[in-house]
């Protein structure tokens, strides 16, 4: 159990000596410097020693490095990289040492035992809560580096707890704090990935187990919380991996667990499924509530007395592991952390440099004082980031609404010394002392570039833009693309020159390591002063960092099965056209009943373009003898983005497992590769718009077709969600009045336009997006004024483009490209590729007014459904839905540069 305050509270001595509470986790509430743990955790063990406790008590704290930290002193307690910076030194060794010299500094200050090691398994890289706190998304790199953080916890004389079964690396979530993260896959898949981390541990003697609260829901599965499911705890975990250890619950507190279940309940359910600890972690009258259920289910039959034992036993197992009452009253403390400080400072130096990580540097810009003069200026731009609790600087600040210590979000318990923009400000007064030359700072927001900033780009010699997690702070990712932008239209001396531009991301890695249009990209992997103040010395060239991205982004796992070779043929449309006619009714037909396949409606004019902009090359995979088509692959290369796409890859369903795709897969990206001139490979095309990417409407099939995808080459760990919508009962569909007076009230002018005349003005608007086929669809729009349309949205006062979407009736030249317009008994118009300026705060909004217009444009042509046949899912989904728009098929978009694309084997 937990408690608030860094003394001895009057209810957690009740705890312990009325109760004989045996287990108590700190937190960052808890704990001011390591002088005040030492003898905050020492009055504990006494309390406990006086009541008459056989052993002492196992007190546990969070102790991750890198931005979750619970106990800081900048004096005493050295700071270490995350998890994932860890891993990006390559080195075991490395893990090890540095998990041995916090479980030493933990253990001189009363800690015996860690929450820890982070055995998490990133098999989604986007949109996931523990970001750098796990080491990776490749499972067995995972597991050594886990290994390793592990026996350096235990050498150090502490136990250890595993976290957070049966694994946290890959949760949907659906929006409300209500509502429970979900795992979908199964237990085969999670035995294939996701466990193989906490199966090694537990081989290697892992002491404790941390079971998590989120659902579960795939095959053979449906759990409402793994923590309080017998299934999870007794079955999957202790007969399936063999752990007897101690396995504690969630946080009851957390508010999913305790409105849906109860405290109360949820302790007698959580006992029942095997749990041997139930964390409670803040408020005294939940935790007694917990106390009366858990004696009244003793006293009622629903908990044995054999799984009260079994459990007391495991208790007291893990604690002779790590403490006795010599041990405990007798801390270390002050003396211990001396002695050891100057070769953990050593230690963390060495761990900083070899984990900061260099991802591209294409000319060659670090370090900056071999780029630029002491006299010239550097522009630093940082995002507001939230505070750091643990932080001295937010010392008093209200505590946030409740969270498990387990599932905060990454920043959620850092302890760096500053917070928020004061830790960026300090990094740019550092770089200005160390360069000894003039650094400009300023933060940004969701508001977008501002003039302010574009001034400021303007006026400076380099550029470096600080960015934390922007996959999921979109609004990050569009400001730092804008930036990129104006240095490469800068102007020097009437000569076109690109302006230095240095990328930082300081949380995630994955904000553009696959983006090659971001020229030199580094990954520091958290933002404490320590991490920061090694950048600096990398960017002005006093260190030469080692680091690696960890997992599938540094080195793509390879499937050396045995293959066959089919002959893979050119396509011929005059001799190939019907049998892909076939092909296509055929797979079709495959389909289930209650979901219209993608290629419904699709025929060999859907996948043939034509276009001038566009090179095609297809290929097939034949019998000579009866002319029928086993399999497909149209690839097509965008010159507008230098981008190579694999549009489809078909095989007839009765020739699968026949390396009949492979064969094709292999030859459409040797030939393209040996093309020339492409910067970028694409899974998924949206110009013909039937495959956006891998399907993923069929769970188990979007499993398989993401090993089969990982297993040729491709990262899908960096997938990107998109899917089509569709908009039916047009006739009678009303505007939703929010979005009306929001319309209404924006200083947005919102104007038709048909025809050529309009190409330049809508070609330097869109020039904005790097998504491939949009500039095409957009010459193709304007080219057919017919049946085709642009609505652009303009700001008043200068005429800038805002914004503009694409308008298409299913009598366009290019609507055989959009089949959905043509298989429906409804007549269906189609609003395509949605383009807002960077430079747009209110992102949201502006869509939505874009839309809102093309739908009364639509409706006006009598039509009975309007399709959008591309919408980026992780950040458009909600506002279309909450204008009326239904999914209709969903994708993941995959996507890597040329440079890390390869020829198969």
């Amino acid at each position: 159990m937990g408690f608030d305050g860094t003394e001895v509270t009057p209810q957690i001595r009740s705890l312990i000596e009325d109760h004989h509470l045996g287990a108590v986790l700190l937190t960052a509430k808890n704990l001011k410097s390591a002088e005040q743990t030492t003898r905050l955790v020492l009055d504990l063990q006494t309390i406990a020693h006086d009541a008459g406790h056989p052993v002492p008590l196992a007190i546990g704290l969070d102790q991750e490095n890198g931005g979750v930290n619970s106990l800081f002193d900048e004096a005493y307690i050295r700071q270490f990289p995350s998890a994932m910076g860890v891993a990006a030194t390559g080195s075991t060794e490395m893990a090890y040492e540095i998990a041995k010299a916090t479980g030493q500094e933990l253990g001189a200050v009363g800690i015996n035992w860690i929450m820890g090691p982070c055995l998490d398994v990133l098999t989604n890289v986007k949109n996931q809560p523990l970001g750098v706190r796990s080491m990776g998304d490749d499972p067995e790199e995972v597991s050594r580096f886990g290994v390793a953080f592990m026996k350096g916890y235990k050498d150090a004389g502490l136990a250890t707890c595993g976290k957070h079964f049966p694994s946290y690396g890959n949760l949907e979530f659906l929006g409300s704090s209500l509502d429970v993260p979900i795992i979908t896959d199964s237990l085969e898949q999670l035995s294939l990935s996701a466990l193989v981390p906490f199966r090694n541990a537990i081989a290697q003697g892992l002491d404790g187990m941390f079971v998590g609260g989120c659902a579960m829901s795939s095959a053979g599965v449906n759990v409402m919380h793994a923590c309080l499911s017998e299934q999870v705890v007794d079955n999957l975990l202790r007969d399936d991996l063999g752990f007897d250890g101690v396995v504690m619950s969630e946080c009851l507190e957390m508010e999913a667990l305790s409105q849906n279940i109860g405290v109360g309940g949820g302790t007698v359910m959580a006992v029942n499924a095997g749990c041997d600890l139930v964390l409670l972690c803040r408020l005294f009258s939940v935790q007694q509530e917990a106390l009366r259920y858990l004696k009244l289910g003793y006293k009622d039959g629903a908990i044995s007395a054999e799984r009260i034992r079994k459990s007391l036993r495991r208790v007291l197992d893990l604690k002779s592991t790590c403490t006795n009452w010599e041990k405990a009253l007798n801390p270390a403390g002050m003396p211990s952390l001396s002695i050891v400080q100057s070769a953990h400072t050593r230690l963390s130096a060495e761990a900083y440099t070899a984990s900061i990580t260099v991802v591209r540097d294409k000319d060659q810009l670090l370090p900056l004082s071999d780029t630029l003069d002491p006299e010239e200026e550097i522009l630093l731009l940082t995002p507001l980031v939230k505070s750091l609790p643990a932080s001295a600087l937010s010392k008093g600040v209200a505590a946030p609404k409740l969270q498990s210590p387990t599932t905060s979000t990454p920043w959620g318990q850092s302890v760096s010394l500053m917070s928020g923009e004061n830790v960026f400000r300090e990094f740019g007064r550092s770089l200005a002392r160390k360069r000894q030359g003039r650094v400009l700072h300023t933060s940004y927001t969701a508001h977008g570039l501002r003039p302010a900033h574009e001034n400021l780009v303007n006026r400076a010699a380099a550029i470096i833009v600080v960015t934390a997690d922007a996959n999921q702070n979109l609004y990050q990712a569009g400001f730092t693309k804008h930036v990129g932008m104006i240095c490469k239209s800068q102007l020097t001396g009437g000569e076109r020159r690109e302006k230095p531009l240095v990328v930082v991301s300081v949380s995630s890695p994955y904000d553009f390591a696959l983006d090659t249009s971001i020229g030199t990209y580094v990954c520091t992997y958290d933002f404490t002063e320590t991490s920061l103040r090694t950048l600096v010395e990398v960017l002005v060239g006093g260190l030469s960092p080692t680091g690696a991205l960890p997992g599938s982004v540094r080195q793509r796992q390879k499937d050396h099965h045995s293959k066959a070779h089919w002959l893979v043929e050119h396509f011929d449309e005059e001799r190939d056209s019907k049998a892909l006619d076939d092909l296509l009714q055929t797979i079709e037909q495959e389909g289930p009943v209650n979901r219209r396949s993608e290629v419904f409606g699709c025929s060999t004019k859907t996948f043939c373009l034509h276009n001038s902009g566009v090179e095609e090359a297809h290929y097939v995979v034949r019998n000579s003898s009866t002319r029928s088509m086993l399999g497909f692959c149209c690839t097509y290369f965008f010159k507008s983005t230098a981008t190579a796409a694999i549009g489809a890859i078909l095989v007839d369903p009765d020739r699968r497992k026949l390396s009949i795709g492979r064969s094709l897969h292999t030859r459409a990206i040797r030939n393209l590769l040996q093309r020339g001139g492409v910067k970028r490979f694409q899974l998924g095309s949206r110009l013909p718009g039937v495959f956006l990417g891998i399907p993923t409407n069929n769970q188990a099939e979007r499993k398989r077709l993401r090993r089969w995808f990982a297993s040729i080459g491709w990262n899908t760990a960096l997938s990107r969600p998109v899917c089509s919508m569709i908009l039916k009962g047009l006739k009678t569909w009303k505007a939703p009045e929010k979005i009306s007076r929001s319309m209404q009230q924006a200083e947005v002018d919102f104007e038709l336009i048909h025809g050529r005349e309009y190409t330049e003005s809508i070609v330097e608007h869109i020039k904005s997006s790097t998504r491939q086929g949009v500039m095409e669809v957009y010459q193709l729009a304007l080219a057919d004024h017919t049946a085709c349309g642009v609505i652009r949205a303009k700001r008043p006062k200068d005429g800038t483009v805002l914004g503009s979407v694409v308008l298409c009736s299913p009598d366009a030249s290019w609507a055989e490209a959009l089949p959905v317009l043509k298989d429906t008994n409804d007549v269906t118009w189609a609003i395509s590729s949605p383009v807002i300026s960077p430079a747009v705060g209110e992102y949201s909004t502006l869509l939505q007014g874009l839309i809102l217009l093309g739908i009364r444009q639509v409706k006006k042509q009598q039509a009975d459904a309007v399709l959008l046949d591309c919408v980026d899912g992780d950040g458009q989904f909600d506002s279309l839905s909450a204008m009326g728009f239904s999914v209709l098929h969903t994708f993941e978009e995959v996507s890597c540069d040329a440079e890390s694309m390869s020829l198969p084997a």
